[in-house]
């Protein structure tokens, strides 16, 4: 980062914005005392590393454990046992992360990173101490704002976890490297840090320190990569510092890939280039992935991170309706702070407008069924199930709409949007479209048990 941006802070998230922003933190060594135990310590020494926007203040507070012996799981609970017996699932679809969440004291993303981390043998596999690890997880466990709804550590651990199940398919088995799994695992992790609760197109429009950095371009997805490896700069959250120069310089440059194209405008083009894919499997006749370029590699695991952050609509139905209330909470939060300095409230964002089973079949017709049919298409017969419980809820959120609902103020009208023929739009086309469709969606009052047009949006996804 340039020496002229110090200093800059997040507290302008917006004009006249209150959210103080992230600390980067400072990591005091890990120490082991005369009697062996064994001391991890995130962030006790914290200083201003006003280089990276959103900086500026200081954490007040600190997590840490002493014990004789490193956890279990990565973090000291009462309930080692209970929590032990759910992580025997970490292989499994729809794992509940919210009792993690409970078993861990809050640490879910530490939990869920550092059981797959030690099922992968990736800690033995480019030789990451321990204690490195878990002081950098609980550091960057840290830097999730805990009092932003939705993109906090509970979804950064769902997304990882969901990631990880996934590359477990059978048709993707021996086509990734190891140092591709880390990648993929550690951008999963990282890629909502220090998320504010507000979405892109706001901090554009608000002219916000963040948009002007990044110059509007996927202004929060650049933000959670430059505080992710800043972290990594303090040597004792540097998980990779056993990793020679080019391999360290080709992770950075495959987690960067992962991380920007989690920008829901990015949408479009990625979910073309997955279908282009699956359509030259299908002519090889082959049901083998031949993955022998970085750019198909990437590629499907761009998708892969991307699938996992749109799966909650694929978990199961109560765990999913838990997910639905947090988003839609922090859209209302934003949509409370549009109103409050005078802005327009964003689609979706208006607590006493807002359509949200409606919204949820749009989303899912839109967004999320063409990626997850794509993807389950492409690893067939793997995602299958995952497919079948999408379809399942997309039917009980629609069997949950009003019989007669009132359109929202917000709504556009149908030619906004694109229908059937969307394939053959230009894909910047196609790239707009996706940012329209990105907060919310409605279909039309007449048929509304068909697959229809959605509605406007202009911010963010309705879940994730």
């Amino acid at each position: 980062m340039s020496g002229s941006l110090a200093g800059v802070s997040s507290a302008a998230i917006s004009a006249g914005g209150e959210r103080s922003g992230q600390v980067l933190q400072s990591i005091a060594s890990a120490s082991s005392t005369a009697q062996g135990t064994a001391a991890i310590t995130a962030a006790t020494n914290r200083v201003s590393m006003s280089q990276i926007q959103g900086v500026k203040k200081p954490l007040l507070h600190a997590n840490s454990f002493t014990g004789e012996r490193l956890p279990k799981y990565g973090v000291e609970t009462c309930q080692e046992d209970e929590l032990g017996k759910i992580l025997e699932d970490i292989d499994k679809w729809g794992i509940d992360v919210y009792r993690i969440s409970e078993l861990s004291d809050s640490k879910p993303l530490t939990t869920v990173t550092y059981a797959i981390f030690t099922e992968r043998d990736l800690l033995k596999t480019f030789n990451i101490p321990p204690k490195t690890f878990i002081t950098f997880m609980m550091t960057l466990e840290d830097h999730y704002l805990k009092d932003v709804p939705y993109h906090n550590s509970l979804h950064a651990a769902d997304v990882t976890q969901s990631t990880h199940v996934l590359l477990n398919s059978p048709a993707l088995e021996n086509v990734f490297t190891p140092l591709e799994i880390l990648a993929a695992i550690f951008a999963a992790a990282i890629h909502d840090v220090d998320h504010p609760g507000l979405t892109n197109q706001y901090l554009i429009n608000s002219s916000s320190e963040l948009a002007l950095m990044y110059n509007d371009e996927s202004v929060l997805e650049n933000h959670h990569l430059a505080v992710a490896f800043k972290l990594l700069q303090n040597e004792d959250c540097d998980i990779f510092m056993n990793l020679g120069k080019k391999p360290r310089q080709t992770l950075r440059k495959m987690v960067i890939d992962m991380v920007l194209a989690t920008d829901m405008s990015k949408h479009m083009s990625l979910l073309a280039d997955l279908k282009t894919m699956v359509e030259t499997k299908k002519v090889a006749g082959s049901g083998v992935l031949l993955l022998d370029n970085y750019t198909d590699r990437i590629q499907v695991l761009q998708n892969m991170v991307h699938c996992a952050d749109l799966s909650n609509p694929t978990k199961p139905l109560e765990m999913y309706r838990n997910w639905v209330s947090s988003i839609m909470e922090e859209f209302f939060q934003q949509g409370d702070r549009e109103r409050d300095q005078g802005m327009d409230i964003s689609p979706m964002c208006d607590r006493h407008t807002a359509t949200i089973e409606k919204s949820q079949v749009g989303f899912i017709d839109y967004i999320v069924h063409p990626l997850w049919e794509t993807w389950a298409d492409l690893v067939h017969p793997d995602a299958q199930d995952i497919l079948d419980t999408l379809e399942e809820n997309r039917d009980w959120y629609n069997s949950m709409i009003p019989i007669s609902p009132s359109s929202s103020s917000n709504d556009l009208k149908e030619e906004d949007y694109p229908g059937d023929n969307s394939q053959d739009a230009p894909e910047e086309e196609l790239c707009a479209a996706a940012d329209r469709i990105q907060i919310q969606f409605t279909l039309d009052d007449e048929g509304s048990g068909n697959r229809g047009p959605p509605g406007d949006a202009r911010g963010e996804d309705p879940t994730m």
